[in-house]
């Protein structure tokens, strides 16, 4: 495995592994990586000859500062992570690297990015949507995967491609968890120990709404959740939406799609987490 750091060097690399005959795909990360992240490149190891995963930490996705500040950063530990996980290249450029001039360019995809996430981080995807094509611009792909844990984010991504005529497949891949439920995410380490076992509420709810919504209607699965994670400990609910998973539009009743999905982000404490389950697909 190698470790470049900027575009000309990268490109270089790939060129050489390219007249080789190979594939590369991509694993786009802000680095803190964990199991959910190990999933996706040996995910990407098995279907690609490359595999380049990037570690950077975008600033332009970020609608506060104070996160930014505190996200945690741990490129030695991701390298020996992904040294195991069998990655080709790892791109850890330098904020320089990706912005010599700052990127004015603005991406909009309503209705998809208008809801939710969109709502509550202004901003927020077009810095995704920034990094991310620089980043399929740089690499050139066949492929590149993404969690469905962001699942609004995936679904952006999917039309960000679509739109641009991107010549590459995106390839979501399913929410890794933790033994007890709790959806694995880089956050996770900003947590206290009391803070860690609260958070346990929200993937609970989740699951239990997902038996409850068997025999009730979306209202009344929608007041299920945002009771129960108000009655939990130290948990303060920011959104819960049962969304078409396609268009990320609400549903008012289960018969308006065939695929329904349940987005939510909450506070824990100072930290932000999100999560999703799916109720039919």
């Amino acid at each position: 495995m190698k470790i470049v750091h900027t575009i000309k060097d990268l490109q270089a690399e790939l060129s050489v592994l390219r007249a080789q005959g190979k594939t590369v795909g991509l694993v786009p990360t802000m680095g803190a990586l964990h199991a959910g992240h190990a999933s996706l490149v040996k995910r990407s190891v098995s279907e690609n000859g490359v595999t380049v995963v990037s570690v950077f930490v975008n600033p332009t996705q970020f609608n506060d500062k104070n996160d930014l500040e505190k996200y945690p950063r741990t490129l030695d530990a991701d390298c020996c992570l992904l040294d195991e996980c069998g990655a080709t290249l790892v791109f850890a450029p330098s904020v320089n690297e990706m912005y010599p001039e700052p990127d004015t360019r603005q991406f909009s995809y309503a209705p998809l990015d208008t809801v939710m996430e969109g709502a509550f981080r202004p901003g927020h995807f077009n810095g995704v949507c920034q990094i991310v094509s620089k980043l399929f611009d740089a690499v050139t792909p066949d492929k590149a995967y993404f969690g469905e844990k962001d699942f609004q984010q995936l679904a952006i991504i999917r039309e960000m491609v679509r739109q641009m005529n991107y010549t590459l497949q995106i390839v979501g891949c399913p929410i890794v968890r933790e033994e007890d439920g709790l959806a694995l995410s880089s956050r996770n380490k900003r947590l206290s120990d009391e803070e860690r076992q609260q958070a346990l509420a929200i993937s609970k709810t989740l699951f239990d709404s997902r038996a409850f919504a068997a025999s009730h209607t979306v209202a009344e699965t929608q007041k299920m959740v945002e009771d129960a994670i108000a009655a939990a400990p130290g948990l303060r609910l920011e959104y819960f939406e049962l969304v078409d998973g396609n268009t990320l539009q609400k549903i008012e009743n289960w018969e308006d799609t065939s695929y329904a999905v349940g987005c939510i982000t909450v506070f824990c404490g100072e930290v932000r987490l999100i999560d999703n389950i799916k109720y039919k697909e």
